[in-house]
């Protein structure tokens, strides 16, 4: 991590842990769950266009710290959320090349995808989602995806995804400030 290239004390540490501020992309829709929960926990947040990724973070100004300006991590980690598998199979037909580009962009950086509303894979082995996408060549996309892209996939139910998005950019951050 280049931008914090700085030996910080576990005080230091724990200060610029509880200043991280996650980012949403001005795109995302239908998040009040997601803000919702945010706001509960008094997690700060701002909208951002962001080039990939529907959720990232950035650590605010702390001159005492030695940041003298914002710093964004929005380029090395991310989170794309989809609402659920009917979503994703939409991106994977109709939307597959504006969708792969965004994972082309990702590639410099860790992107995770976020599938919400399904109980996982077995949803796409037993078809138990709307479109007419075949569950054969679903899987077949999702896995050659993952692999070309080096993409996590996470399935999720909605009333935790708030938690999940601060959980995985607070420890994202622990891991490279240590």
């Amino acid at each position: 991590m280049q931008a914090l290239n700085y030996r910080y004390t576990a005080t230091e540490q724990k200060k610029l842990l509880k200043s991280l501020k996650v980012l949403i992309d001005t795109r995302e829709q239908k998040n009040e769950h997601i803000t919702s929960y945010l706001d509960k926990k008094k997690i700060k947040y701002k909208t951002k266009k962001l080039d990939f990724g529907d959720y990232s973070f950035f650590l605010p100004k702390d001159e005492e710290l030695g940041i003298i300006r914002d710093i964004y991590f929005n380029d090395q980690i991310a989170v794309e959320r989809k609402a659920s598998l009917n979503e994703l199979s939409n991106n994977f037909t109709h939307d597959r090349t504006q969708f792969e580009n965004e994972l082309i962009r990702s590639n410099k950086g860790k992107l995770i995808l976020l599938i919400e509303n399904s109980s996982g894979y077995e949803d796409m082995i037993q078809h138990n989602y709307r479109t007419q996408y075949n569950p054969k060549s679903f899987l077949a996309t999702l896995h050659t995806f993952q692999h070309r892209y080096n993409l996590n996939i996470v399935f999720i139910r909605p009333e935790l995804t708030g938690s999940y998005l601060y959980q995985c950019f607070y420890y994202w951050l622990r891991e490279n400030i240590k």
